[in-house]
Order: C-alpha cells, then sequence, then structure tokens
C-alpha cells in the first residue's frame, strides 16, 4: 500500500446508504454551475455500489459529472471493476454508460485533475480526533478552489446521517444533520453518528452538546404537531431552533428533507487541540 494514505476502512457497504448525503451534493452551488466536475468517492468500501449511486443522482443535477471511486484495498478495486464490467454489459440496474471509474487511492485523493466534491464518508470513524485537521488538509489539496470535501457519517441503513463541508483551503464551513424522521424518536440520535471531529465532543460545556440538547428540547415542545404527521413536527422544531438564536440556515425545502444545517461555528469544539 506504498503511496496509499490511511486504512482500508471495516468495508460496510449498503444500497442506498448514502442516499442523504447525496442529496446534498446535487445541491450544492459549487458542484451545479461546475463544467464537467470530478466528483470523488473516497473509501467506498467493499462493493462499487456507492459511487454507481452517487454518479445516478448527480448526473440529472450536472450530466457533466464524471466520478472516480478510491480505495486503498486493491481486492476492493477488482470487485468494484468487475461490478462497473457488469453494468456496461447491461447486466445491472445502473446505466450502461454511468461516468463511474475506479482506482486506488487514500487520504492523498489521487486525481488526474482538481476534484468539485470528495465525499469522504465513514473514512475517519476508526482514526483519532487529532488526526482529522490533518486528513482535512490532505484531501482538500485535491479540490479546485471552490470545490467542498464533504466529510461525514451515517447508520448502516442510511436513516441517521452528518457531515461537514471543508472548503478547499481546509476549513470547516457547515455542520449538517439529516434524519429520516419517520423512524427516528428524537433527533439527538444523531450523536451516535457524528462526524469524528465532534462525536468525542457531545459532553457537557460543548457546543455541538449544547445544540442537540436544544434541538430535543424542541422537539419535545413541538409534539403537537405529531398530529400532522413527523415533517410537520421537524418544520416547527427547526423553526424554534431558530427563534431561539441558533444560526439556523436553508430554507424549509431543506428542512422538510429531515436536514438541519448552521455554520461550524455553531458547533465547533471549544479548546480545539
Amino acid at each position: 500500500m506504498a503511496g496509499h494514505e490511511g486504512s482500508p476502512t471495516r468495508g460496510t457497504t449498503g444500497t442506498n446508504r448514502l442516499r442523504r448525503v447525496d442529496r446534498w451534493i446535487a445541491h450544492l452551488p459549487a458542484f451545479r454551475r461546475a463544467h464537467d466536475p470530478l466528483v470523488v468517492d473516497l473509501g467506498f468500501g467493499a462493493s462499487g455500489v456507492t459511487a454507481f449511486e452517487l454518479a445516478t443522482r448527480l448526473r440529472s443535477a450536472n450530466p457533466t459529472v464524471r466520478v472516480l471511486g478510491l480505495e486503498i484495498d486493491p481486492d476492493r478495486v477488482a470487485v468494484a471493476e468487475d461490478q462497473l464490467a457488469s453494468a456496461r454489459a447491461g447486466l445491472t440496474p445502473f446505466p450502461s454508460d454511468l461516468p463511474v471509474s475506479f482506482a486506488r487511492g487514500g487520504f492523498e485523493v489521487p486525481v488526474p485533475r482538481p476534484a468539485t466534491i470528495i465525499r469522504a464518508y465513514n473514512v475517519l470513524r476508526q482514526y483519532d480526533e487529532s488526526d482529522v485537521r490533518g486528513a482535512w488538509r490532505r484531501m482538500a489539496a485535491q479540490l479546485t478552489p471552490d470545490g467542498l470535501l464533504i466529510e461525514g457519517t451515517c447508520d448502516e441503513i442510511g436513516r441517521v446521517s452528518s457531515w461537514i463541508d471543508v472548503s478547499a483551503d481546509a476549513q470547516p464551513l457547515r455542520f449538517s444533520l439529516s434524519l429520516s424522521l419517520a423512524h427516528v424518536k428524537r433527533p439527538s440520535i444523531v450523536a451516535e453518528r457524528l462526524p469524528k471531529a465532534l462525536i468525542h465532543r457531545n459532553v457537557d460545556g460543548e457546543r455541538i452538546h449544547e445544540l442537540l440538547t436544544a434541538l430535543d428540547g424542541a422537539w419535545d415542545r413541538s409534539a403537537g404537531y405529531a398530529t400532522f404527521g413527523p415533517i410537520q413536527r421537524w418544520l416547527a422544531t427547526v423553526s424554534a431552533l431558530r427563534d431561539a438564536g441558533w444560526p439556523v440556515q436553508g430554507t424549509k425545502s431543506r428542512w422538510r428533507l429531515g436536514e438541519l444545517t448552521l455554520p461550524w461555528s455553531a458547533v465547533e469544539p471549544r479548546n480545539e487541540s
């Protein structure tokens, strides 16, 4: 594995697991306005399906997109290339002309040209928090000037997800969470699936803990809206959070998807080492 930075992940890959973050990427202005954007699926796991799904979802938002799946493990790359050959032959549900390719690579992100988006999902969970900033810098160095690294994590079936948008100069910009509202009891379930930069900070005195506490409180106080369905309850919850002074971003069209986005400053660790 000489020359490839990082360690193989567990390889857990599930169909439709990353749909929430894919939907986020598809709406990003940096992606939608790019000509011939390269999007990297870093650490795609034991199957190439997440790269296939990413390309399928993104092509409807920008027909010129190309997706490159990268993995350190050569056996995983070989499996993905076999899957791609099957897709090219029309033997899978995916389009035969899907704009996808695969190669070996880690945090150094070997790309033929700067990437518009790098999606690094569930790849930092096995590392220490102290490793995060260095990994961000290595990955972000391969972005276009207005590109973004989307680094986050999710549960095994994609109902609970969170991520951080990181700029090309490796600065965190936004924190987002996305929940399947019909399947979660309380929003703070996302605590189990926070990005590595935040997961150990969900303790008294930290901003992310304050956010999740406020979010649960607003959810509880919005219980009366449950009669009209979980989406209406979530809309009331997010509105209450904003009214309480939290710098909530986005509009109801995003909130209805179970999303909540705030600037990084609202959740960044205190006394970060």
